[in-house]
């Protein structure tokens, strides 16, 4: 275990989360290199010879990983320094998971070489739903200001904060732009899935906690990108949508792996 790089990373990203936001390139900086350092360490613990590193602690860690990326490449764009104080403390917290729950190996012999691929997309699609649940929280807390009286808007540090997000049109179409971009990843998970189920169950979907869970997350997401479409959702409707499939999708594997390897104790990825 990288125990040095994955500390290193954490601290990294929790002075980068309590910086004050004047001090751009600092942040900017100390959070690339926290990210280098996390992605770096990811990589030597799950890759191993002939097989894969593999537990809820790994796919959580991964998924800010990922999800940092996404901030700070979409923070040159806009204007989303309070999105930095909900992900990089929570980047902070489990980035050092991997060190107090290793998971398990899984090896790769008779496995379809194309697995490792079916992991990668999974995660992808997670962190890109989970930096979208992250940016619905800042729009609910966005539209509750606009109803604030003006003294209590300006006593709060979030609430400053929060005035400087850009409007919350324009934050909506970067919400469904996320949500559109993790569906599709998402999708490619379900069918990615299915041809493994075939191979190793030999039966095209094994319901199992996280095939249910997964499905249902799918299918809320779906519904919802349906529902821009046709019907015009927008607002609450999007951010209950939103925030209720990504619960559902983080209990898919993230839950269900906590439940089996911290409280039940068994590896079984």
């Amino acid at each position: 275990m990288h125990i040095t790089f994955f500390v290193l990373a954490a601290l990294l990203y929790a002075t980068c989360a309590v910086l004050p936001s004047r001090q751009r390139i600092a942040i900017s900086a100390g959070t690339a290199v926290g990210w280098l350092l996390h992605g770096g360490a990811l990589w030597a613990d799950m890759v191993q010879p002939g097989s894969l590193r593999i537990g809820f602690a790994f796919v959580l860690s991964a998924t800010l990983w990922i999800s940092v990326a996404a901030y700070w490449l979409e923070n040159r764009n806009f204007s989303l320094d309070s999105l930095r104080v909900m992900v990089l403390p929570t980047a902070a917290v489990a980035v050092i998971l991997p060190g107090l729950f290793p998971g398990s190996l899984i090896p790769l012999e008779g496995k379809s070489s194309l697995f490792p691929w079916h992991v990668v997309i999974a995660i992808l699609a997670y962190s890109s739903l989970t930096i979208a649940a992250f940016h619905a929280v800042l729009m609910a807390l966005q539209e509750a200001q606009l109803h604030a009286s003006p003294g209590e808007a300006r006593g709060r540090w979030l609430a400053r904060a929060i005035d400087r997000l850009p409007a919350l049109l324009t934050m909506e179409k970067i919400l469904f732009r996320m949500i559109a971009f993790g569906f599709a990843l998402l999708t490619m998970t379900v069918l990615s899935g299915i041809v493994f189920s075939e191979q190793l169950f030999g039966i095209p979907i094994k319901w199992d906690h996280k095939t249910i869970f997964t499905l249902l997350s799918w299918i809320l997401f779906g519904l919802l990108l349906a529902g821009r479409f046709w019907r015009g959702w927008r607002g609450k409707m999007a951010l209950r949508f939103t925030l209720t499939g990504f619960a559902t999708l983080l209990l898919a594997y993230v839950g269900s792996r906590f439940v089996l390897e911290v409280v039940l104790h068994r590896s079984l990825a």
